[in-house]
């Protein structure tokens, strides 16, 4: 698909998933630009998303890497945006929900979702870094296969005496939980990287080497009885924000329920039914489309993307569920 559709791509073809932080690395070393933004496939950008962030960047002291304000596809914020190094006492005070003297929390408090500052630790769904310094810290660690490589990262880019930008005036959607399901292996997975991150970062004592380990056990077990398949909610209504009536008629088709055509000032007094509110991306542009996404965020409201000119619709109805495709 890539090779017909955007031939003048570079596409690296692996033969076999090599893990998150090996196939930046693999796109990192053939990047020409002063720049390079390591980007999740499961995200949504505004048109001037790149452009923003690029003129933040530039004014931001000993800049590390910068990280947008993450929502997820209901409009609601994604607190992983900004995050504190989750050392060994961090990591037990968010496991057991207790407060330890000085010790922060886990996520970032000190600074508001809309707010700018410095912050220990971003998230690799969406990171603008400069190219030489990437390299400078030999990029992503490629023994972490996925998980932990962006907390790795970023303390490295501190210890080396760069910031770390959380900038919380432009939204990028981030569908969490696309790049895979909470199942046995997620769980093995993201607390090893915890584990490998504590092992290469902080000195050995068996004390809290106990409790690492104690917690990252009980947590396992817990999440392993957990479920985390949310069932998907039933629609009452439908409503599509466009003036395309072929594509009303090919959605309520696809739906098999009726489809209302709706106007965002209206979609801003919809009941308290269950709905979903689709958004043509050919009648709005994609920043216009965050921005009323969070605007018009209720518990019963969930949200469609329609890219212009295609024939699917795309969103997730929970901040940690998987998300969602339509054709029609």
């Amino acid at each position: 698909m890539v090779r017909e559709r955007f031939s003048d791509v570079t596409l690296i073809a692996n033969k076999e998933n090599v893990g998150f932080a090996k196939a930046n690395n693999q796109g990192v070393a053939l990047a020409k630009g002063k720049y390079i933004c390591i980007l999740n496939p499961d995200t949504v950008v505004a048109e001037d998303t790149f452009t923003q962030i690029m003129a933040a960047s530039e004014k931001l002291i000993h800049m590390g890497m910068v990280g947008p304000r993450l929502i997820d596809g209901t409009g609601n914020f994604l607190p992983e945006s900004k995050r504190n190094v989750p050392s060994p006492l961090t990591s037990f005070r968010r496991l057991f929900g207790i407060k330890l003297g000085k010790v922060k929390n886990y996520y970032a408090d000190h600074i508001s979702e809309t707010g700018i500052g410095d912050i220990d630790i971003l998230v690799g769904a969406f990171i603008l870094v400069k190219k030489v310094d990437y390299e400078s810290v030999a990029g992503f660690d490629e023994d972490y296969f996925m998980y932990g490589e962006d907390i790795d990262l970023s303390y490295k880019m501190k210890k080396k005496g760069l910031e770390n930008y959380y900038i919380g005036t432009i939204p990028v959607i981030h569908y969490k939980g696309e790049s895979t399901d909470r199942n046995t292996e997620y769980i093995k997975r993201f607390y090893g990287a915890m584990r490998l991150f504590y092992s290469k970062h902080f000195k050995s004592n068996w004390f809290l080497d106990f409790i690492v380990s104690f917690g990252i056990r009980l947590t396992s077990v817990i999440q392993s009885f957990k479920n985390h398949h949310n069932e998907k909610r039933v629609i009452d209504q439908y409503f599509l924000v466009s003036e395309n009536e072929e594509l009303r008629q090919k959605i309520a088709a696809i739906l098999k329920k009726e489809v209302q055509f709706i106007s965002l000032e209206s979609a801003q007094n919809l009941g308290y039914t269950n709905n979903e509110l689709i958004f043509d991306n050919e009648l709005l542009s994609f920043g216009k489309i965050i921005s009323e996404m969070q605007r018009l965020k209720k518990s019963n409201i969930t949200f469609k993307i329609r890219p212009a000119g295609c024939n699917f619709m795309l969103g997730s109805d929970f901040s940690d569920g998987k998300g969602e495709v339509i054709t029609f």
